[in-house]
């Protein structure tokens, strides 16, 4: 139903996105997009670059006085650091970089025409698409958000806070965290990684709040929303890990203390059905199940360092240090809003799939008769 192509390269002249399937009336809120787009580039550790760059959205096609018409949606973000024919040519790959396994797949000798396409500048266009996704979602409810969980070992809790208190905390915060205790030690770490021109991965938690029950299907391999969502936050430049809910401490409870049980409250507004736990993550095979959706990932450091590692240089085939390219000291906090984004696309998706996709008015009454159905259960 939506999907979105990019294309561009990180020092060319833009990033080009063409988001197809959005349905017709709905309404562009451009603001919020360059919001998510500044977010993105924001976070203590980041590199000189995100003060080169002001990204912001400059819509081509698809959208007519504020709202979309149809069409594909298309839309660029210049590159304000517009070097790439200047940019010398990289011979010495960097180890957990795409560069040496980019050379050998596309026979090339210069890892320039690898790095421009897999570096993680292009993650500015799937922040923009996924915020148009975050508008449909927002038109019925659904809030997708992010947090921090854990910098370099540092761990932070959330325990026992709503999830208002959540985005109070972590709107404070220069690493999107919303543990302020835990946020200190972590800028600790980046400070000491930086002094030691190392880098830092992470993890960080993506929830999704006023799901229905319902969306994704068992029916099929391709249609489980957990294998989408999986994929979807995997296909993020340095993502090494996802679990949902209790993810793999699930693996280590007994089935007594595994799962959910069912509760019924004639009383609750909408869908009676409820849980007074969620170690599934919100999902039981591979649908939504009412409560909120929670997904973790794992980010591992950075693989361009300050500090190069081991390498070979590819014309004299002789040992040599790996190329230092300019690159944050942890990603960990951008990460997040790239992961809202990738979440917010594969829950858009599967909605538009369950109410239709052409026009907001439609999905509107669809969604409304499906509520109103599972509110008589």
């Amino acid at each position: 139903m939506l999907r979105y192509l990019t294309a561009g390269e990180s020092h060319g002249e833009c990033l080009t996105t063409i988001v197809d399937g959005l349905p017709a009336g709905l309404a562009i809120d451009e603001a919020f997009i360059n919001a998510q787009l500044a977010r993105r580039q924001s976070g203590y550790g980041r590199s000189e670059r995100q003060q080169i760059e002001t990204d912001r959205v400059h819509f081509t096609a698809g959208v007519r006085n504020g709202e979309t018409i149809s069409g594909p949606v298309s839309f660029t973000i210049k590159n304000a650091d517009f070097s790439i024919s200047e940019k010398p040519a990289i011979t010495r790959p960097r180890p957990g970089h795409a560069d040496l396994a980019g050379v050998v797949k596309y026979d090339r000798t210069d890892a320039r025409d690898i790095l421009e396409r897999s570096s993680a500048r292009g993650t500015a266009s799937q922040v923009a698409a996924g915020a148009l996704a975050q508008l449909l979602l927002r038109a019925f409810g659904i809030e997708v958000m992010s947090y921090v969980v854990n910098i370099g070992g540092i761990s932070a809790d959330v325990t026992g806070k709503t999830s208002g208190e959540i985005e109070a905390l972590k709107a404070e915060s220069r690493i999107n965290c919303a543990d302020p205790m835990m946020e200190a030690e972590m800028i600790g770490v980046i400070d000491k990684a930086i002094e030691q021109n190392d880098t830092l991965g992470g993890i960080f938690e993506v929830v999704a709040t006023g799901l229905p029950p319902g969306l994704g299907s068992y029916a099929q391999y391709d249609r489980r929303l957990d294998g989408r969502l999986a994929q979807a936050v995997t296909s993020i430049q340095a993502i090494k890990g996802v679990e949902i809910g209790d993810g793999f401490k699930l693996a280590l409870a007994p089935g007594s203390a595994a799962h959910d049980e069912i509760l019924r409250d004639p009383k609750r507004k909408g869908f009676k059905y409820t849980r007074t736990t969620n170690h599934a993550g919100g999902l039981e095979g591979g649908m939504t199940n009412g409560m909120p959706l929670v997904l973790r990932a794992a980010m591992k450091p950075i693989s361009t360092l300050r500090q190069p590692l081991k390498s070979v240089d590819m014309q004299s085939k002789k040992p040599a240090e790996a190329i230092y390219e300019r690159s944050d000291t942890t990603a960990v906090p951008a990460a997040c809003v790239v992961a809202e984004a990738a979440v917010a696309l594969a829950l858009a998706d599967v909605f538009l799939e369950k109410f239709g996709a052409d026009a907001m008015g439609d999905i509107r009454a669809a969604y409304a008769a499906y509520i109103a159905r599972i509110s008589a259960l």
